[in-house]
């Protein structure tokens, strides 16, 4: 049974980690997402590190319940704006209609993820094998449901991700292939949705929030781990 994990990664894209009965596979790296995911035929699941389901107004309760598990880790999950605010023209436009319909701005961070948010969420809407993940919830659960203390960006924080992934049976090697380009930050959080992919094909992975919301069209929005 394979599975892929998928994290968006700057300028290079988009990286992927591959798992195979659990194990690690191999590593991808595309510039743009279709063509990551068409390169990792007979997947049966994609967990994607990436906002996917939008809700018309208000924050989405999927952010909020994640924020309160993560506690220490809480600013790893940004507020994500209603599906309208991403198909405004530019920042200014978009943070006047994000306040009008949640009562605060959005964010230039949250902003700058436009570009990759829509394009992630065009596959999933065509493609059910989809699901969003957040890395810092799969993290948690792996360390026995205690957010992490340490930064993914720092040695200890990133040493700590590599053996947690590497208890649940995810070894990641020195040598990544394709990955090798990839900062080590971004290879570990592919890991990880790689891991709730597993646990998605499973059939035991849990969401934030337990009863999701559903979009417009009746999709479910939530994070999955």
């Amino acid at each position: 049974m394979d599975v892929l994990g998928i994290d968006a990664c700057g300028k290079l894209g988009w990286t992927g980690i591959r798992l195979s009965d659990g194990a690690y596979a191999g590593s991808l790296v595309e510039l743009r997402i279709d063509s990551l995911i068409g390169r990792s035929a007979g997947v049966r699941v994609i967990a994607v590190d990436m906002p996917l389901g939008l809700v018309e107004k208000g924050w989405r309760t999927a952010d909020l319940a994640a924020r309160a598990l993560l506690g220490p880790r809480r600013s790893s999950v940004f507020l994500v704006a209603p599906r309208s605010v991403w198909q405004e023209p530019g920042y200014g436009a978009a943070a006047d209609l994000c306040e009008r319909l949640t009562g605060s701005r959005l964010s230039r961070q949250a902003w700058a993820l436009s570009p990759k948010l829509t394009e992630a969420r065009a596959c999933w809407v065509a493609d059910r094998r989809i699901h969003e993940v957040h890395p810092e919830v799969s993290f948690r659960t792996l360390a026995g449901g205690v957010p992490l203390s340490h930064s993914k960006k720092s040695w200890r924080g990133q040493n700590e991700r590599r053996s947690l992934l590497a208890r649940a049976g995810i070894v990641l090697p020195d040598s990544l292939g394709e990955a090798d380009r990839v900062p080590p930050d971004d290879v570990l959080d592919a890991a990880a949705a790689a891991w709730s992919a597993h646990r998605i094909a499973l059939g035991i992975a849990g969401r934030v929030p337990e009863t999701p919301q559903r979009d417009a069209e009746d999709r479910a929005v939530e994070i999955r781990y």
